[in-house]
């Protein structure tokens, strides 16, 4: 027997009968033979971690753009945060970790350089609008290995499509609004575990809010810290769902109920602070002014975005977008420098 069939008969016999099983994926978009080693998912995390997309996340903004400072988090940070999360929360209930990593590095694959401010733009300019997981699906459909893809099974890209919550209800009861996996579900809750408690430690680091800011009722609910936040979060989805028989992913009404107004208070606080928005504006020029450029020098966009595997109806802004998007904040503004600043001429 294989070690991958090996794997996969573990699986059977010890994950929850409501867990995905590598054995019964659903495949992937072109067919190939699986290894002897490693199950679908376990290689769809690896593609995942090796894939240049996922090296660019520790030069893209989190929330505050290009910090100083060495502590503040990146897109690379909060990703393996978002990994980390949701592999305890699927090992406590019997779940898919394999699953719930390879979806929690990949779901953020198209986020675009200087965080939401350039998510915003593009959605504002591109005639196809813009989101970013929207984007992640086609960075690892099409835009990675050089314009052919990686190929990934269709629950990774599943849970991809489906983490995204915006303002919108964290657990939704809406049809085909959640991942149609447990361990998607997962990482859409762990994702916002992770970014409202990292984002609120990196806005008291920069002082942008302070402790006696955080509204009383939010933090006798879920602690004072940063870990017993996290740990309190943890625990009540861990218990609930175990409660609710694993018929769906649940918290309890209470911490829900603080979870969320610690998320309205990160956005009217934090997101939307004059400081942030200040920066912000800044970075929307940048990319409004690059993907105007860009739109009028097509040569200059690498070949593997315009001949690379492609879908039906791509034109020239698509690959625009695709080349602007993945672009980390350092290179955005390195090509702004040099196409829109003057260069001091140097004479020997």
């Amino acid at each position: 027997m294989l070690i991958r069939q090996q794997t996969e008969e573990i699986e059977k016999n010890t994950f929850h009968p409501r867990a995905c099983l590598s054995a019964n994926t659903l495949g992937r978009q072109t067919p190939e033979k699986e290894g002897d080693i490693r199950t679908c998912f376990q290689r769809d995390r690896d593609r995942i971690i090796h894939c240049k997309s996922f090296r660019r996340l520790k030069h893209k903004t989190q929330v505050f753009l290009a910090p100083k400072g060495d502590h503040y988090r990146t897109r690379l940070t909060h990703v393996l945060e978002v990994a980390q999360i949701s592999r305890t929360i699927s090992r406590a209930l019997r779940l898919n970790e394999d699953l719930t990593e390879a979806v929690a590095l990949g779901h953020d694959l198209g986020h675009t350089p200087f965080g939401h401010a350039g998510e915003a733009v593009l959605r504002r300019i591109h005639p196809g609008g813009f989101d970013h997981y929207v984007q992640s699906l086609r960075v690892v459909d099409i835009l990675e290995k050089n314009g052919s893809g990686l190929n990934l099974t269709y629950e990774v890209r599943n849970g991809i499509i489906k983490h995204s919550k915006g303002m919108g209800k964290i657990l939704s009861s809406a049809p085909g609004e959640m991942a149609g996996t447990l361990e998607g579900q997962v990482v859409r809750i762990s994702d916002v575990i992770a970014y409202v408690n990292h984002d609120l430690d990196d806005a008291l680091r920069a002082e942008v809010i302070h402790k006696k800011d955080i509204p009383d009722d939010i933090v006798s609910v879920l602690g004072k810290s940063h870990s017993r936040r996290i740990d309190t979060m943890v625990r009540d989805l861990i218990y609930n769902t175990l409660d609710a028989g694993l018929e769906t992913i649940a918290m309890s009404e209470g911490i829900l109920s603080a979870v969320n107004q610690l998320r309205s208070f990160l956005f009217a606080s934090v997101y939307e602070s004059d400081r942030l928005k200040e920066e912000f504006h800044k970075a929307e020029n940048i990319i409004q002014s690059l993907y105007k450029y860009y739109s009028e020098h097509a040569e200059l966009i690498p070949n593997h975005i315009i001949n690379g595997k492609t879908t039906a109806g791509d034109g020239l802004p698509t690959h625009v977008c695709d080349f602007i998007a993945g672009m980390t904040d350092r290179f955005a503004l390195m090509n702004y420098e040099k196409i829109f600043i003057p260069q001091r001429w140097t004479v020997f």
